[in-house]
């Protein structure tokens, strides 16, 4: 085990609410600051630990997706800016709801359960109040806290903040920041698909050829990854580069070095583009040391991608307002889509933005492809060109004209038009994935 590995299984050895410092981990474990450091952004971005300015790196519960639209503590601190009066050690809960502190004080705390966060001013009567009720305390317009309300949060392991921010200002922030995180819900990335690494067949820099012909002959795959003896990945083996070598060849010899990764942070559709683009089938996942944890197929990619089409619909992207207000008038073979520009899609000029038109651009030319082949696509080039702005409320029809489709590939020409004239013009060209 890497000396990285050893400090990630320290960290989650660690009580969830245990702070932890980069010098703390060198001394420790015996290692170098620059290699804790590291080590401990690796667990950060894992959701191991969490990072918060002036209060320093605890030791967290890793988030499960199906809880992704509820916040920490600690997160809400981040988003608000907020300073930790008290009650450090209960960063790492998660909040159920948050209540508005904006009546009587005998009234409000029929709303305040335990787990909540109560966003008020400096009612320092109801800051107490609502510790005793199991719930947390986010204080708004800066003010600071009573030192009797300090130690009731810290002995409850509840959490006292303040923010300069106002109170429609802070639910309003805390509302986007869940949002967000439900729009992070439908994103999957390659960490809910791969293959762990005990789950994978490899093989070493030392094996030989032969090693590889029993493995084929055994699992009936052609490719494995190849590591060195700390399980650092070293490159690829297929079949095509064994090809023609003696048994007793090494594997480091034949084997295609330095081959294209992905980490667990990774979406599957940017997976998705690596393996289409490069025509590979399997990629091997990293971690920031280039240890080998395990890989991805094409095949499951291909699944993952089918998967997030039939997701429920959470949260709203440009994409989404676009694909939803985009109205298929096609009639006979000619395509015909039209779509009325709302507020949401226009820049500071108040006109259609370059980023909405070009989601039109991509989805009408997709829709049309899809009726000569069904199946995924991955944009490869697009060139966009602007003749006149688009205001708000106006309604532009889009004519996608598909020029040539081949086996992997489809060219298309999309004009846009408002009032009979011609406000844009396109050519996307795009590979096509085979379900």
């Amino acid at each position: 085990m890497t000396k990285h590995e050893q400090i990630l299984q320290f960290i989650r050895s660690l009580e969830v609410g245990y702070k932890i410092s980069v010098r703390h981990i060198a001394k420790e474990l015996h290692v170098s600051e620059g290699t804790a450091y590291r080590a401990i952004k690796d667990a950060e971005n894992q959701g191991l630990v969490s990072t918060i300015e002036r209060v320093g790196t605890i030791r967290i519960e890793k988030k499960q997706k199906d809880n992704i639209e509820k916040l920490t503590f600690a997160e809400v601190v981040k988003i608000v800016e907020g300073t930790v009066l008290g009650g450090r050690n209960g960063l790492y809960k998660t909040l159920n709801k948050f209540v508005i502190g904006a009546m009587k004080a005998e009234a409000m705390m029929r709303y305040v359960e335990a787990g909540n966060l109560l966003i008020v001013g400096n009612r320092e009567q109801v800051h107490r109040m609502a510790l005793e009720e199991g719930s947390a305390v986010l204080i708004t317009g800066g003010f600071d806290a009573r030192e009797e309300v300090k130690q009731l949060a810290d002995e409850r392991n509840l959490p006292v903040i303040s923010t300069s921010y106002d109170t429609f200002t802070v639910a309003t922030m805390i509302n986007r920041a869940i949002y967000d995180q439900l729009i992070k819900k439908e994103i999957i990335s390659v960490e809910d698909i791969l293959i762990p690494l005990d789950r994978t067949d490899h093989l070493t820099t030392n094996n030989t050829v032969e090693k590889y012909q029993s493995l084929n002959h055994q699992t009936g795959h052609s490719r494995y990854p190849v590591m060195d003896e700390d399980g650092k990945l070293q490159g690829m083996v297929t079949a095509k580069d064994v090809m023609g070598s003696s048994p007793f060849t090494e594997i480091e010899k034949v084997m295609t070095k330095h081959p294209i990764t992905v980490t667990r942070q990774t979406s599957v559709a940017s997976a998705a583009h690596m393996m289409v683009w490069e025509g590979i089938e399997m990629l091997p996942v990293i971690d920031s040391s280039r240890q080998l944890i395990g890989v991805i197929s094409r095949q499951d990619v291909l699944k993952a991608l089918q998967m997030i089409q039939r997701q429920p619909h959470i949260g709203d992207t440009i994409e989404d307002l676009v694909t939803r207000h985009l109205e298929d008038k096609s009639e006979g073979r000619k395509a015909h889509y039209q779509l009325e520009v709302t507020p949401q899609m226009t820049s500071h000029l108040g006109t259609i933005s370059y980023g909405v038109v070009t989601t039109i651009v991509t989805e009408s030319a997709s829709r049309v492809l899809r009726k000569y082949k069904k199946g995924d696509l991955v944009v490869e080039n697009l060139t966009l060109f602007f003749m006149k702005p688009v205001q708000i409320d106006a309604l532009i029809h889009i004519y996608p004209h598909v020029l040539e489709v081949g086996r992997k590939f489809g060219k298309v020409d999309v004009e846009l038009y408002y009032d009979d004239q011609i406000v844009g013009k396109a050519m996307l060209m795009a590979q096509l994935i085979d379900r």
